[in-house]
């Protein structure tokens, strides 16, 4: 593979000092028509030649105008990085619409350097790399401009840099640990970095491999792709055709009253007041003790609550944070995206708010819009709501993968249930706030939702993150149940933390 970059290409300094004046505005020129796009660029500079990635990477930012251009560099995990999903570091680092991210040695480098340390073992490292693949594919599928390139440096030049180095005291900035660490073990560093480009290189998505050994060389052909990139991007009038989304199962056919998965909801059991209070503050104890336990032991938490409108998604979540320390949960109410969440893929205000080790995070609402509200109302296409379904569910595996206890909840409540709680909220001041005309207009399109909900189960409910169907008539006993289901998962999360240390 490596071969088709080890060919000594050379640029001399005549022709580079003619080209770069005119290539510099040109890549400046294309940056500002960049900022009317409804479109991200994205530009990873990745290799074995890690000294040559820092340095393209200066040039390319001198070449442009810095203020719309966004580095990222991924030197080892910080604390905070650490007690999170690997991939939250590269999520948050996303650039908008019309903005330029760079990304110096991105999401591949780091798992060849894991591997190579033996931090990973060879199912992880392949694990990762189908990540890494599904991520890419997330953000193009969305819009975005990737443009990913390795600098190559041949294996006799690599061995004599390193060498000089040793001698060289004032060079010795040049070379680092993961340098000599290819540099001791270079066949078996080599095995993976072309596996890893192997399975990274896709069709929308291919590593343009760059040979380093001349930085004129390297310089000019890296930025005179993405120039040509941007500008052949810029030229088209629609985004590029989407890959189709993987086969999934087939949604029921429209009907006046589908039958769907919500149908199987018991709503026969009820709780009296007295059962409630007993059973309420049963669980509401050993829920304060098992989330310290898992705080302790740094177990996080996500828990997500969809359903109707009215289904009793507040009181539940109200009950949930009184049987917890006020300084180990979140609630994260999601309403319609911000300006900010707009210009970015759907899922990214959403890896943003993660919560770190020990701590809870609460969504009242969450990802899932994308394949319900935005579904029905027409916000996403049919191709974005459909290719939701595989990449929430690879999300909320790498949340699994990290240990996370991933619970969500789906509020059922019936069509009369709802109408009863709607025209109480009408006549009863301190509730009236909750009542809108758009729950009076989804009420209109209970089916469609109801269809989209029966999809949104059956290809999200996953053996990692399963739904919990809750039976909401009984606002008691819904309440019990849910606060019932986060203790016990809770309960076996510390339990096999404690097995691990």
């Amino acid at each position: 593979m490596f071969e088709t970059a080890e060919l000594g290409q050379k640029l001399d300094k005549e022709r580079y000092s003619a080209r770069v004046p005119e290539l510099r505005q040109e890549l400046v020129r294309k940056q500002f028509e960049l900022r009317q796009a409804k479109f991200p660029v994205i530009v990873v500079i990745s290799g074995d030649d890690r000294p040559a990635c820092n340095e393209l990477l200066n040039v390319l930012r001198s070449w442009t105008d810095p203020r719309y251009v966004e580095v990222n560099a991924f030197p080892v995990p910080t604390d905070e990085e650490v007690e999170r999903p690997v991939f939250w570091r590269y999520w948050r680092c996303l650039p908008a619409r019309g903005w330029i991210g760079m990304f110096l040695r991105g999401w591949t480098m780091q798992p060849i350097v894991m591997r190579l340390i033996g931090s990973l073992d060879d199912q992880e490292f392949e694990h990762w790399l189908d990540h890494a693949r599904r991520f890419e594919r997330s953000l193009t599928a969305d819009g975005a401009l990737l443009l990913k390139f390795w600098l190559h440096l041949p294996e006799a030049e690599f061995r004599k840099r390193v060498k000089a180095s040793k001698k060289a005291p004032n060079k010795v900035w040049r070379t680092g640990k993961h340098d000599k660490r290819i540099y001791n073990n270079y066949d078996l560093a080599r095995e993976l970095m072309e596996r890893a480009i192997r399975k990274t290189s896709t069709g929308p998505n291919p590593w343009q491999l760059v040979e380093s050994t001349d930085s004129r060389y390297r310089n000019l052909t890296v930025a005179e792709k993405i120039l040509e990139a941007v500008t052949r991007r810029l030229a088209q009038r629609d985004l590029p055709r989407e890959e189709p989304p993987p086969p999934t199962i087939a949604s029921p056919a429209p009907t006046e009253a589908p039958v769907t998965v919500l149908d199987t909801v018991d709503q026969s059991r009820s709780l009296t007041r007295e059962q409630y209070s007993t059973e309420l503050d049963q669980w509401k104890s050993k829920l304060f003790r098992q989330a310290h336990k898992a705080a302790e032991r740094d177990v996080s938490t996500v828990l997500v609550f969809e359903g109707w409108d009215a289904a009793g998604k507040g009181g539940i979540i109200r009950r949930l944070t009184q049987a917890m320390d006020a300084t180990l949960y979140r609630v994260v109410p999601i309403g319609a995206p911000t300006e900010d969440e707009l210009a970015h893929h759907y899922l990214w205000r959403f890896w943003r708010q993660l919560p770190r080790a020990g701590h809870v995070a609460i969504f009242d609402r969450s990802w899932y819009g994308r394949v319900l509200v935005e579904r029905v109302e027409g916000f996403a296409t049919e191709a974005e709501w459909s290719r939701a379904y595989p990449e929430i569910n690879d999300f909320e595996e790498q949340l699994v993968e990290h240990g996370i206890v991933v619970l969500k909840f789906w509020l059922q409540i019936d069509a009369d249930e709802q109408l009863r709680r709607f025209k109480e909220r009408e006549v009863t001041p301190f509730k009236q706030f909750k009542i809108t005309p758009d729950d009076w207009r989804n009420r209109d399109r209970w089916n469609d939702y109801e269809l989209a909900a029966n999809d949104m189960i059956a290809r999200t409910s996953t053996e990692y993150a399963r739904w919990n169907l809750i039976a909401a008539n009984d606002k008691r006993s819904a309440r019990v149940e849910v606060i019932k289901t986060v203790c016990r998962a809770l309960t076996q999360a510390t339990k096999r933390a404690s097995d691990d240390e």
